[in-house]
């Protein structure tokens, strides 16, 4: 029997516009995964007889024979990495025409085109966390890795409002957060790539709304790219509302004879959401490729909503049917399922957002504020796992799903969980005094006293 890979996964890239050469290096993992009988490997063996021909018609070199699909993955991994380097110049920051999943074809605002700012795929793997429930597995998807400045899950939202902002004839986009804001921060860097100016609107504390915002953590990096800074303060913000701030400060930018784009508090709009439909689409070739393993759970920390939104839409209606359980970090879970009502209802979806996500309370103290425990814990997984969880997003998220899995280790048993790693590490400088007496030690190194100098090879000081 042979396995190969899924045609309707090519011809979706296909579809987006991919050439054929970058539909063969983002193939070329299936071919490398080879059995004894180095077949190739796919979901299921009802695609074996038209799938052996199905590279005849589009052009393919993949396995047009049995003979094709027994060679030595070594020499066909050789082949599509040379294939793979020549296809990846040019294609970063590149425009493409964009096509919905298949099982998304349906849904509104459908975006027709997205710019690639993201290193995708971003890898799953399993992750050995302590004390699971008996027989409970989780792996990580590792959304933190999409991009050295752009990590998170922004970049997914990104891809899709920045291609609309630029569509619209925009010279600058205008967004709104807090003062470590991921969210702003990934929004400056994307902005830059493009040629568009950035203004940030971050809300902090009153006593310090007046003076110098400091470089530190995401910050340091929005403030290195030129982005423009307003600050108010935390109540100004809950008084006047992220809408009204906006169109403030647009209105003023477009007297200037600016052409500004608004994106909302963390990309989370209708448009937005179709940034974790493609991550769904992306997890199911994973999956695919992989051919052996298959998720009972996702889990993910929710902020502004358009992350959970674009993943409980996509499990539902692809071939994940995953439950997708939320731990909300910034609102109430009865806030969150509203907030995620609307975006699923602007897309015209037809379904309820208790149907199709859990969504728990993780916001602690409130949104970006973190208790000793909640810094301890972050410390400890990195210490167990060498996985580095952001304090605002992610790290609430984990503790949450942890706590949950120790009063109900029932509820998980024997299951395999998804979680989404959604960045955050930058936000860590903004907690080095609560992080301090938590961080790993520190001495002097002992020196005997007549140790002897050696010269080694290379250059050593």
């Amino acid at each position: 029997m042979v396995y190969c890979i899924s045609a309707d996964l090519v011809d979706d890239h296909l579809a987006m516009g991919e050439s054929q050469a970058i539909c063969m290096k983002r193939f070329a993992v299936a071919i490398v995964r080879v059995f004894d009988e180095e077949y190739l490997r796919a979901p299921n063996d009802q695609d074996t007889t038209r799938l052996l021909d199905y590279n005849n018609a589009r052009g393919f070199s993949v396995c047009s024979s049995l003979a094709a699909a027994r060679r030595r993955s070594s020499d066909v991994a050789a082949g599509m990495s040379g294939v793979a380097a020549a296809a990846q110049i040019g294609d970063f920051l590149a425009k493409k025409p964009y096509t919905p999943p298949s099982w998304a074809s349906h849904l509104s605002l459908a975006p027709s085109h997205t710019f690639s700012l993201g290193v995708f795929p971003t890898p799953i793997h399993k992750w050995n966390l302590p004390n699971l429930p008996e027989g409970t597995e989780v792996w990580i998807k590792r959304d933190d890795l999409s991009g050295m400045q752009l990590s998170g899950n922004k970049v997914w939202k990104l891809e899709f409002l920045l291609s609309e902002a630029v569509a619209q004839g925009a010279d600058c986009v205008i967004t709104v957060g807090g003062i470590q804001s991921s969210h702003c921060r990934a929004t400056a860097v994307a902005a830059k790539y493009l040629n568009l100016d950035c203004y940030l609107i971050l809300s902090t504390s009153k006593l310090l709304v007046d003076k110098d915002p400091g470089l530190v953590g995401n910050l340091l990096v929005a403030r290195l790219l030129g982005a423009h800074i307003d600050l108010v303060s935390e109540e100004e913000y809950g008084k006047i509302g992220s809408v009204a701030l906006a169109d403030l400060l647009k209105k003023r930018l477009v007297e200037e004879g600016r052409k500004p784009y608004v994106i909302p508090v963390g990309g989370s709009n209708s448009l937005g959401t179709w940034g974790y439909v493609e991550a769904v689409r992306e997890i199911e070739q994973q999956i695919q490729l992989s051919g052996d393993v298959q998720f009972d759970d996702i889990v993910v920390a929710c902020g502004s909503g358009g992350t959970i939104a674009g993943l409980a839409l996509g499990s539902k209606l692809s071939s994940l049917k995953a439950k997708v359980h939320a731990f909300s970090v910034c609102d109430d879970p009865e806030y969150a399922y509203d907030c995620l009502q609307g975006l699923i209802d602007g897309l015209q979806s037809g379904l309820d957002s208790r149907d199709i996500v859990t969504i728990e309370d993780a916001k602690g103290l409130g949104y970006a504020m973190n208790t000793t425990e909640e810094l301890k814990f972050v410390k400890d997984i990195a210490v167990a796992t060498g996985i580095v969880l952001g304090p605002v997003n992610s790290g609430k998220g984990v503790y949450g799903l942890l706590k949950d899995m120790s009063s109900n280790p029932a509820k998980w048993k024997g299951r395999k969980v998804l979680f989404i790693h959604t960045g955050g590490l930058l936000a860590l400088y903004d907690k080095v005094d609560q992080l301090s007496s938590l961080a790993g030690s520190w001495r002097r190194m002992d020196l005997e006293e007549s140790l002897p100098r050696k010269d080694g090879t290379g250059k050593m000081f």
